[in-house]
């Protein structure tokens, strides 16, 4: 299983060596092993980590069908899940709308406020002025107690069943484009009115992140299957890699999401 580190970065070896003792407790105990909420690209090394091991499978939910985080659960084959297993919960946040907003960032940066690290609690959903958080149901109660504000604003939470999520289907666009390396900044600027002077900006100034974490480095080196999220302007993924013309230029596929 050593050579599971060469199909990903130097940085994930840590999440790489988690994962892998959550397999490993799952075969050993025969019992289910439930994760915190984990990232795409967090889901993407623990489905290889588990790979075509036929005693330990991995399911995933995070409340809705397209949710970004979701938690893992690895179990035994014995074993059919169902979405109870993950112990998830949907909360409303009641707030009086008609005198004050909140936001994604203020709902998101009150949640760490009270201490809690980011994998105890999935997507922070949002239509007009409603908006709802997916949390861990072990954390349920704490939340009920103590994150009663958003910023200065009052809020008191409720509980609602996974059929109120407030999402939408996400709409993606396929683009092609050329690209003479496969540094960061060179292909954000591939992208609509970017340069390359603004896409070494926008990097350097931390509104970038590479499969969700902040890179600051123009020369980062991308791969096939990136997703990158540019603050403002929304995320672009690498779809493919189509070869190389006669100049030695990468042609690639990227998805956009409108």
């Amino acid at each position: 299983m050593s050579d599971i580190y060469q199909h990903f970065r130097p940085e994930e070896k840590e999440f790489i060596d988690k994962a892998l003792g959550w397999k490993q407790q799952a075969a050993d105990t025969y019992a289910p092993k439930l994760t915190g909420f984990l990232d795409p690209r967090q889901r993407q090394i623990l489905r290889s980590v588990v790979g075509s091991d036929e005693d330990v499978l991995v399911s995933f939910f995070g409340g809705y069908p397209t949710a970004e985080r979701k938690r893992g659960l690895l179990y035994p084959a014995y074993l059919t899940p169902d979405e109870t297993d993950f112990d998830v919960s949907l909360l409303e946040i009641n707030y009086p709308h008609k005198f004050a907003s909140i936001s994604h960032p203020h709902i998101l940066g009150s949640l760490m406020g009270l201490g809690l690290k980011r994998e105890k609690f999935g997507d922070i959903l949002n239509q007009q002025e409603r908006f709802q958080v997916i949390a861990a149901k072990e954390l349920t109660d704490y939340l009920h107690s103590h994150f009663d504000h958003v910023g200065k604003t009052p809020i008191s939470l409720e509980e609602k069943p996974f059929s109120d999520a407030l999402y939408s289907s996400e709409e993606w666009r396929e683009q092609t484009v050329t690209v003479s390396s496969m540094r960061l900044d060179v292909i954000i600027s591939a992208l609509p009115s970017m340069s390359r002077q603004k896409a070494q900006q926008l990097i350097k100034g931390g509104a970038v992140k590479v499969n969700w974490r902040t890179v600051e480095q123009p020369s980062f080196e991308c791969e096939n299957g990136d997703m990158l999220s540019l603050r403002g302007t929304g995320r672009v993924k690498i779809l493919s890699l189509d070869g190389q013309t006669k100049k030695e230029k990468w042609r690639m596929t990227l998805g956009i999401l409108k």
